[in-house]
C-alpha cells in the first residue's frame, strides 16, 4: 500500500479535470451518435409517433450534460491559464477552442434540439406524416457538421492539455 501513496501526481488538478471532462464528454457524444441513435433507427423507433418526444427527452438530458461539461472545460482552461505560466499561444488556442465547444453546446441545446423536435412532432392524429420535412434534413446536416467540429476541437484541446506538463 505505501507504494501506491508514494507516487506523486504529475499533472495539476485543473488539467486533470479538463482531460477527464473532455474524455467523458467526447466519449458519451460518440456513444450517443454511433450506438444509441443508430440502434433506435434500426429498431424502427423513428417511424413511431412518439419518437420526437423520446428523442427530445434523450437530447434534453444530454444537452444539459454537454453544457455542464463545456462550462467546466472553459472554467478549467481559464483557471489553468491564470495559475500556470503556460505559453501564450497555447493558452489563447485553448480558450478559443473552449469557447467554440461552449458555443456548439449552446447551439445544440437552444437551437437545434428544439427545432428538430418541433419538426418531428406530428400534431395531426388522423393524418400521419409519411415523409421527412426538407428543413429536417438541413437541421441534421447542421447537427453533423457541428458534431464533427466539436469532436475535432475537443480532440485538439485534449491533445493540448495531455501534452502539457
Amino acid at each position: 500500500m505505501p507504494l501506491i501513496s508514494s507516487v506523486p501526481l504529475k499533472r495539476p488538478g485543473w488539467q486533470t479535470v479538463i482531460i477527464f471532462t473532455l474524455t467523458f464528454w467526447l466519449s458519451t457524444s460518440l456513444v450517443l451518435d454511433l450506438v444509441i441513435m443508430p440502434g433506435l433507427y434500426a429498431s424502427g423507433m423513428m417511424s413511431q409517433s412518439g419518437f420526437a418526444t423520446a428523442g427530445y427527452l434523450i437530447f434534453w438530458v444530454f444537452n444539459r450534460v454537454e453544457l455542464l461539461c463545456a462550462a467546466l472545460v472553459l472554467t478549467g482552461v481559464l483557471v489553468f491559464k491564470r495559475t500556470h505560466n503556460a505559453l501564450v499561444n497555447q493558452s489563447r488556442n485553448a480558450i478559443a477552442l473552449a469557447m467554440v465547444l461552449l458555443t456548439i453546446a449552446l447551439m445544440f441545446t437552444y437551437v437545434l434540439t428544439p427545432q428538430m423536435s418541433a419538426l418531428g412532432l406530428n400534431l395531426e392524429v388522423f393524418d400521419p406524416v409519411t415523409s421527412v420535412p426538407g428543413k429536417m434534413t438541413l437541421l441534421h446536416e447542421t447537427y453533423w457538421i457541428l458534431e464533427v467540429i466539436k469532436l475535432i476541437a475537443g480532440g485538439a484541446m485534449l491533445s493540448l492539455f495531455y501534452r502539457e506538463k
